[in-house]
């Protein structure tokens, strides 16, 4: 299974997407969006900035 976005509702609180991993887990939870459209523009940007670079100004090494 390839991995999804996932559109989801909670009342009062809008529209969010999560990124599901082809394992099955959440790797990503979006903001709350007023609307289904917005919801659906923030996983159009996700799609088209997902190659863009890592900056990591923690000042750690870690794992390198």
């Amino acid at each position: 299974m390839a991995a999804r976005f996932e559109v989801r509702h909670q009342a009062g609180k809008g529209w969010h997407f999560v990124l599901i991993a082809t394992n099955g887990q959440v790797i990503a939870t979006s903001e709350h969006y007023e609307s289904h459209r917005s919801c659906l523009n923030g996983i159009d940007s996700v799609k088209r900035n997902a190659g863009a670079p890592i900056q990591d100004d923690t000042g750690t090494n870690e794992g390198r």
